[in-house]
């Protein structure tokens, strides 16, 4: 359960971790799916791939990722000079456990000619086994790359699989059956529900969720306009929040993503399609831990120079697709 600081002493946490970061010469990032007040004191905030990108091209001698542990392991791989912390080496990810190395060796195995496509959300050891990865923004671009007789091994988000397989049309296309809790928990039927009581509302599904075919669907017969349905990525939702003049969006996303909405669009009203998509992983990044990882330096981020090099070199092929996305 997140701590709620009162105002005071917010502002005199806000300034002290200011002051810290920049004695260390730290960046600060915040995933959008962090607290609202971890989100606030943030140098960044954004998706993982696309903050780890922002700071590798700072002057920034360390930095402090909030988020979860894959995402503080690409901000490594992407500034292998750069020191990196995150404030809790425990915060882990449901998505990403679904898949290890040694998995993905013997999945491999079974298809030697197939290419590997890694969803950003991924270990950096699963990374370093993949021949490009993608984001949920251009994963059917990196789909569509690959010369339509190759198989593909696709992994680890069996949603964003699907979607993927959908929007391509390919067939040959092999999906890992790995989700992340907190999107597979909401619902086609929390979507049905919240749709159908919020007549007119625009809709904002995020790929991962187990509600997106539901929502296609919708759109599809008519039961809600074609138009205002959205699948997008959390960096996609927000370039559309700011733009939309609707009213009311529906949002199926983690919850935390509802404070950048709202910041970058006040006169339209975001509300949540589960209001309980909040990720226990993503809590873990407290205020109290932010300012003790600043005090003390710790925990840093290590990737193995071998794996960073290999996982490394499956971003940057995506990246010289054309499209690099920006992460989740």
């Amino acid at each position: 359960m997140a701590i709620k600081l009162d105002t005071t002493v917010e502002t005199d946490w806000m300034e002290t971790v200011r002051e810290l970061a920049s004695q260390r010469n730290a960046v600060i990032l915040a995933h959008n799916y962090q607290l609202p007040e971890i989100q606030d004191v943030a140098d960044y905030v954004g998706d993982s791939l696309g903050l780890s990108r922002i700071a590798a091209e700072t002057d920034a001698d360390e930095v402090i990722f909030c988020g979860v542990h894959f995402m503080a392991e690409t901000a490594k791989i992407l500034s292998p000079e750069k020191r990196v912390y995150i404030p809790d080496a425990n915060a882990g990810c449901s998505l990403a456990d679904t898949i290890n190395a040694d998995q993905l060796r013997e999945w491999k195995a079974q298809h030697p000619d197939a290419v590997v496509v890694s969803y950003v959300n991924t270990t950096a050891e699963v990374k370093a086994l993949t021949d490009v990865c993608c984001t949920s923004s251009n994963a059917a671009d990196v789909v569509r790359s690959i010369a339509e007789d190759k198989e593909i091994l696709f992994l680890p988000d069996q949603f964003l699989g699907a979607h993927v397989r959908r929007v391509t049309g390919r067939k040959n296309i092999h999906v890992w059956a790995g989700e992340c809790h907190v999107h597979a928990d909401i619902s086609p039927s929390a979507l049905v529900d919240t749709v159908r009581a919020n007549e007119g509302a625009e809709l904002y599904v995020h790929p991962e969720c187990g509600c997106t075919t539901s929502a296609l669907w919708m759109a599809e017969s008519g039961e809600i306009p074609g138009d205002n349905t959205h699948i997008l990525s959390t960096g996609g939702m927000l370039e559309e929040a700011k733009k939309t003049t609707s009213e009311r969006v529906l949002v199926a996303t983690e919850i935390g993503m509802l404070h950048q909405l709202r910041k970058a669009n006040p006169t339209t009203e975001f509300m949540p399609v589960n209001p309980q998509a909040a990720c226990p992983f993503m809590q873990m990044i407290t205020p109290e831990k932010l300012l003790k990882c600043l005090q003390e330096g710790k925990d840093e981020v290590f990737v193995e120079k071998q794996t960073a090099d290999a996982a490394r070199t499956a971003v940057e092929r995506m990246i010289a697709i054309g499209n690099p996305g920006s992460g989740e």
